[in-house]
């Protein structure tokens, strides 16, 4: 399954109108939840942005100040990683530039394990929606209004209908939301 997750503001962006992302630190108990959804996938699709942004986690010794961000560490270091790039970006550990057109890619990341996997990036993830190769969804709403940035969806010339099938909240009003089977109107 391919699933597309990310943390979005009240108004739909993933990103405020400068690209940054501070409103959307996560409390404990949903760093917590990231870490188990995070283990249980085979592998991630990654647009540049993001990959630069959680890079982080495997280059920076000093994030592994607590034993959940350690272990958090641990698990994304060790995931298969496919990245999307019109340029030149510096790969570090289980990562690879993409060779293939996205629906190839996919398919082939999908292939080579029985776990799902993630697509992130909303701008890659947007792509993958549009070619209707999205499984589910899995939005965690942060309280805030940016009035602009980049958007969590992209836009769509046809109304696209999905199942809400799972909510929770999570301090600081973080509300996840996960929809499946996304089908064009």
């Amino acid at each position: 399954m391919l699933i597309y997750s990310m943390t979005a503001s009240a108004d739909g962006y993933i990103n405020d109108r400068a690209g940054g992302i501070d409103w959307t630190a996560p409390s404990d108990e949903l760093f917590a939840f990231h870490l188990d959804r995070v283990r249980t996938l085979g592998g991630h699709l990654i647009g540049r942005r993001l990959y630069e942004t959680m890079l982080v986690w495997e280059t920076d010794p000093s994030i592994r100040s607590a034993p959940l961000f350690t272990e958090f560490a641990d698990v994304w270091t060790a995931l298969p990683k496919i990245v999307f790039s019109h340029g030149p970006v510096d790969l570090q550990g289980n990562a690879r530039m993409a060779s293939a057109p996205l629906a190839d890619e996919i398919r082939n990341m999908l292939d080579s394990t029985d776990r799902d996997v993630e697509i992130g990036g909303a701008t890659l993830a947007g792509q993958a929606f549009e070619l209707g190769l999205i499984d589910e969804v899995r939005l965690f709403r942060a309280p805030a209004v940016l009035g602009g940035g980049t958007p969590f969806f992209p836009p769509v010339a046809s109304p696209v209908v999905m199942d809400l099938v799972e909510t929770r909240r999570f301090e600081p009003g973080i509300v996840y939301e996960r929809y499946t089977s996304a089908r064009k109107v």
